[in-house]
């Protein structure tokens, strides 16, 4: 590591998409880093690659036509640091869920609808943390219920997910990536499905495990407000670059780039008044 107080190193990171038409530069040379215990925002318009980076972490891009081709990931172990670019895919297994865990824009895609949510929810300690008996498991999936904001978790605990609503699913998921204790989470596009009053609980929730537990998030978005309430860094990238970045308010309150710029100018501004019979009102400009 260039720095050991980074938990992700993203080094020059090329990945490519070979296809028939040509090749695709989805990731064209990024570099950024994701200290421990911080958030750190990636915002752009869809296709600019913020997806596919968060997917080379996770080496979760689509083979054989995606291919990380050039750069480094360096993941922070404490005594020692990996390369995930060049990690052996048997190697990788012990990193997800365990060192990295990932929630994803449609949370009911990544359940099965014929196992009950506890039992989803303990995956990753059944396959990382084998030292823990049958009851043991359980335990810590309703605990952690409770601490993403589940409301009776036994009874969730035994339900399906289309027992469930959008709401209490995204709380699943994120529970299930925290559950094994990982160093970074992946958050991308958690909200989108979501309506505005879940969007804000989520992002309260969010950051509650950040500050609480110390666990960096890498959260990809396109909506800036919400990047805005969470990171303490944003990465603004087009066309697989990274045109700008910097601390968050920095980026918000004087941005350098026309792009920056135009992605702030688009964020519906709600003004708050009290018109003359006294009652409150808002309007959009």
């Amino acid at each position: 590591m260039r720095d050991p107080g980074n938990v992700v190193e993203f080094d020059n990171l090329h990945t490519y998409f070979f296809t028939d038409v040509g090749t695709v530069k989805a990731v064209d040379g990024v570099s950024f880093e994701v200290p421990v215990g911080k958030t750190v925002g990636i915002v752009g318009e869809s296709g600019c690659g913020k997806s596919v980076t968060s997917l080379s972490l996770m080496q979760l891009v689509q083979r054989p036509n995606g291919q990380i081709v050039e750069g480094a990931i360096r993941l922070n172990l404490g005594d020692k640091a990996y390369d995930v670019a060049k990690m052996p895919i048997d190697a990788m297994r012990s990193v997800r869920g365990n060192v990295v865990s990932m929630i994803f824009q449609e949370p009911m895609t990544s359940l099965d609808p014929l196992q009950r949510i506890g039992k989803q929810m303990e995956e990753a300690l059944r396959i990382h943390h084998k030292e823990l008996s049958r009851e043991q498991r359980r335990e810590l999936a309703l605990q952690t219920m409770a601490e993403v904001g589940l409301d009776e978790p036994e009874t969730v605990y035994r339900k399906y997910p289309h027992e469930l609503s959008g709401g209490m699913i995204q709380r699943v998921m994120i529970g299930a990536g925290i559950i094994g204790q990982p160093q970074i989470l992946i958050a991308d596009e958690p909200t989108t499905a979501l309506d505005v009053t879940i969007q804000a609980q989520i992002i309260a929730l969010l950051r509650k495990i950040n500050v609480e537990r110390g666990m960096a998030i890498l959260f990809i978005s396109h909506d800036l407000s919400l990047v805005r309430q969470l990171c303490h860094r944003v990465i603004v990238m087009q066309q697989g670059r990274i045109v700008e970045t910097g601390v968050t308010e920095e980026i918000f309150q004087n941005p350098c780039e026309p792009y920056t710029k135009a992605l702030i100018d688009a964020i519906p501004k709600v003004d708050l008044g009290v018109p003359r019979d006294g009652r409150e009102a808002s309007h959009v400009r």
